[in-house]
């Protein structure tokens, strides 16, 4: 009857025989990989969403329309992707509310107006924000933690090898393979989710810079619109 041989040559082989410690690395490794996936792709999604709606928002704003149906129109049918949309909401809803209030100063009534639509861009900064903190910890921790399991898993060799009777490459080249797919499941986590981080950062920052700029010129408009109203 012949021995039974462990076939090393597969990947999936390798997995398998691995120390538990190695496949505990591993699993962990490929549920964060798994995880900043779906959120690259949600990122995605709202980021597009959120470009076009400014551009659609802003198209509009500048076309002329009057504020009030404007603020209407972003009332009965709100855009949960604008961010844009709220922050004029938010100014223009302010505005309204103080020009209302007897006797109120025209400044006080600005002030009112650029701390509503810092609210704003703050809550829409943060929606923006979120997700990347992961991703940033899974772009620089993943490679540190496939090289433990590297680590366990070649010093998991060398003992084996210590105690073998005959010491041969083919006695330790598995383990030491086995222990360097930790490695590089570490490399195809971080990889990914560095260059989203990267990418999704930018763009949030180029978004939030377009917000300021939108508010600063609402701002400029409903300036000239309550001292004309005070003439």
């Amino acid at each position: 009857m012949e021995p039974t041989v462990v076939d090393h040559s597969s990947m999936w082989s390798l997995v398998s025989n691995a120390s538990v410690v190695v496949q505990l690395v591993m699993l962990t490794l490929v549920a964060a990989s798994v995880t900043s996936w779906v959120m690259i792709f949600q990122r995605s999604n709202l980021l597009r969403a959120g470009r076009r709606a400014l551009e659609s928002f802003e198209e509009r704003f500048w076309s002329g329309i009057d504020l009030s149906k404007l603020y209407r129109q972003a009332g009965s049918n709100p855009d949960p992707d604008s961010g844009v949309e709220q922050i004029f909401r938010a100014g223009f809803k302010e505005f309204s509310r103080l020009r209302q209030q007897p006797g109120v100063d025209p400044e006080a009534v600005m002030e009112g107006v650029a701390r509503a639509m810092r609210v704003a861009i703050s809550r829409e900064e943060e929606k923006l924000e979120q997700s990347l903190p992961f991703l940033a910890t899974v772009g620089s921790v993943s490679p540190y933690i496939g090289l433990f399991g590297t680590v366990w898993g070649i010093m998991n060799s060398f003992r084996g090898l210590a105690t073998a009777q005959q010491a041969t490459l083919a006695t330790v080249a598995p383990g030491i393979a086995e222990a360097l797919i930790a490695t590089a499941i570490g490399l195809f986590a971080a990889i990914p989710a560095v260059i989203a981080y990267n990418r999704f950062a930018a763009t949030s920052e180029t978004l939030i810079g377009r917000y300021y700029t939108f508010a600063d010129e609402f701002q400029a408009i409903l300036h000239r619109k309550v001292h004309t109203s005070e003439e």
